[in-house]
């Protein structure tokens, strides 16, 4: 990879982890998809494991007074779980069906019920969260649009629902980093001049977020939240369709 591209990924790291610090998620949504564009699929996951281990790592630490660890705890539980059940398959997705799902992810986790209200701290609901969290993970490279419902929909404030989610985040991305830089059959590896850059990248833009999360409202954390995951979706969505579609309209 030349020295351009990694610099310019490294800018992008920089400007998707301030994203998420700023509001706990969107920033992986919008990275993977660029590094799904310019990399095989088991590489943008590893890099991506990387970049996301170390950006919600810092703000787990810089937030650490605010950490909820019940719903930490069982959410690792279905974690677990999904990582045994994908071993067995070792399923790894096309590209166009990995941003597909990242675009319809959001959408289906605002279709739940409003009567099944989340509780984070509830046994059942975080293991069951959990599980299909990681397994969206290991087939998109995220799974923040789900969690984030989760944990909006409990009685949480902004710097809990950043800091929890960073905790658990910091999990998920090591199971995915196992995942597809060991278990499965096309295992990737990883340049170590981008996993340094990529991890430095992510602690400064997570650094730089911080003061003004600190003065954001919650009203504005959550509605400026829910807008960014839409806008992205749809994004993903067509481009997602552009790929699988796309060369059925050319050759007509």
């Amino acid at each position: 990879m030349s020295s351009l591209l990694i610099a310019a990924l490294g800018l992008l790291m920089v400007a998707t982890a301030f994203l998420s610090g700023l509001f706990g998620m969107a920033g992986g949504l919008i990275l993977i998809g660029v590094l799904l564009t310019i990399l095989p699929l088991p590489s943008a996951m590893v890099l991506h494991a990387i970049t996301q281990m170390a950006s919600n790592g810092w703000r787990a630490f810089l937030w650490r007074a605010h950490i909820r660890w019940r719903p930490v705890a069982v959410y690792l539980i279905g974690c677990a779980l999904a990582l045994g059940a994908w071993s067995l398959t070792r399923y790894v997705p096309d590209k166009p069906i990995a941003l597909l799902m990242l675009g319809f992810t959001p959408f289906m986790a605002r279709m739940t019920p409003k009567s099944i209200k989340p509780d984070p701290d509830n046994v059942w609901q975080g293991s069951f969260y959990g599980f299909i969290c990681m397994g969206l993970m290991l087939m998109t490279g995220v799974s923040g649009p789900l969690m984030d419902t989760f944990f909006l929909g409990g009685n949480f404030g902004r710097k809990e629902v950043v800091a929890t989610k960073a905790t658990c985040q910091v999990a998920s991305h090591f199971v995915k980093l196992v995942y597809f830089g060991g278990i499965i059959d096309q295992a990737a590896s990883l340049d170590p001049v981008l996993a340094a850059v990529a991890i430095a990248a992510s602690m400064l833009g997570t650094t730089l977020a911080r003061r003004i999360l600190e003065a954001m409202s919650d009203v504005q954390f959550r509605t400026w939240a829910n807008r960014l995951i839409t806008t992205i979706a749809c994004y993903y969505i067509g481009y997602g369709s552009w790929l699988l579609l796309g060369p059925y309209f050319i050759k007509t």
